[in-house]
């Protein structure tokens, strides 16, 4: 009997959603802890106040100055070094020529005393033809002795004096490596320290630039006012000092002019003696040194204002670009006085005077770690080469905290 076909509609496969809810279960949970991980974040660091960035480049470029000077004082210390370590190099090598002459000199006597034989003074005398051939030969003979002892002191005070130098050139070689170390580091920090003010002010908005830009026009304009009150009362002291000298200068005149007919009176013929005396020597004796100093801050300020412009360059000291020390080092050069290299050896050089009784040509000292100086041109300004991107310029005294000044000569 034939299959009948089934009429029965085949049963569809239905696909379970169990995974999709399980997927989706999860995604919601991880959203969830994504979300709550979010809100307990702690939240970004606050930007610094443009304020506090300008503090910050200020202390960075101090501190790279100080740095400098480091650098400054140990390259100066590198060079004397050198110059030491070479000089002893040449005296041995010279004092070696010495010991080979000496050595020469003691294997020629070896040599003729090898050919000569050692025979004994009585067996000579007996073998000679000559009895006074051999006393004469004898004297010689001693004389010969005489200066072969005097080759080998020689060679012995040659040795020691060469080995002494020598231990002196090792000596100053290894202070010499520990030196050229501190110049590396120093110049390794000032180069730290002046990165870092950079990474600064590259992050600044061109906002924040404009800003910051304000704030040094402001600074720099209360500087300046500072420096004309104190021009002002310098002025002031100035003229009160010209009328008090005119005043004596005066009295004194008028004193000589009594004196001078008080003294007439008497004998009839004091009419021309009596006025000229006193008239010509009163400030003379006065003025002779600060005219000397007044001579020589003129050429320094000559110099220095010839100098503006040129850039700011840490360890330069000239011609094209100067740092600070480097600036007045080259300036009172010119005046025939020499500066050492450093701000902390200049302070040291002169006589030490107050602000108040500020002359041009006086050097002016800043910060507590003495890391930068100007040259003190009159009014509250001076001449000085400032930081990293800046030129050399005159600027008030009172942009940066006063440590002290000195008069060089």
């Amino acid at each position: 009997m034939p299959v009948l076909a089934s009429h029965r509609k085949p049963r569809t496969k239905v696909r379970t959603t169990t995974p999709a809810v399980g997927f989706t279960t999860a995604a919601l949970a991880s959203v969830t802890l994504l979300s709550t991980q979010s809100a307990t974040a702690a939240p970004a660091e606050p930007k610094p106040a443009i304020e506090d960035v300008q503090k910050k480049v200020d202390e960075l470029y101090r501190q790279a100055g100080s740095a400098t000077q480091q650098y400054n004082r140990a390259k100066a210390a590198s060079t004397a070094q050198r110059t030491k370590v070479d000089t002893l190099l040449s005296d041995v090598a010279k004092r070696t020529e010495k010991i080979n002459e000496a050595r020469r000199e003691l294997g020629a006597f070896a040599a003729e005393q090898y050919r000569t034989g050692g025979i004994a003074p009585t067996a000579t005398f007996f073998l000679a033809d000559d009895p006074q051939a051999y006393f004469d030969q004898s004297r010689l003979m001693s004389r010969s002795t005489e200066r072969q002892q005097k080759a080998v002191d020689d060679f012995r005070t040659q040795q020691a004096a060469a080995s002494k130098k020598r231990a002196e050139a090792v000596q100053s070689l290894e202070s010499l490596t520990e030196t050229q170390t501190t110049l590396r580091s120093s110049k390794q920090k000032v180069q730290n320290k002046l990165t870092e003010a950079r990474s600064l002010l590259a992050k600044l908005t061109a906002e924040e630039k404009a800003r910051l830009a304000e704030l040094e026009r402001k600074k720099e304009a209360e500087a300046k006012e500072k420096a004309e009150r104190l021009a002002a009362r310098q002025a002031a002291e100035a003229n009160e000092r010209e009328e008090r000298e005119a005043a004596e200068k005066k009295a004194r005149e008028e004193a000589a002019k009594e004196s001078g007919g008080d003294s007439g009176s008497g004998s009839g013929s004091g009419t021309g003696t009596g006025t000229s005396p006193g008239s010509g020597t009163g400030t003379g004796t006065g003025t002779g040194a600060d005219g000397s100093y007044a001579a020589k801050a003129q050429k320094v300020l000559d110099f220095a204002r010839a100098q503006i412009g040129k850039p700011y360059v840490w360890g330069a000291s000239g011609p094209a670009s100067y740092d600070c020390s480097g600036l007045t080092q080259a300036a009172w050069r010119e005046a025939g006085v020499t500066l050492p290299r450093t701000t902390w050896d200049q302070v040291k050089v002169g006589t030490r005077v107050a602000t108040s009784d500020l002359q041009p040509g006086d050097l002016v000292f800043f910060y507590d770690d003495i890391s930068h100086v100007g040259i003190y041109k009159g009014d509250g300004m001076m001449i000085h080469a400032p930081k990293p991107g800046a030129n050399v310029r005159e600027e008030s005294i009172y942009y940066m905290p006063i440590y002290g000044s000195v008069r060089p000569a």
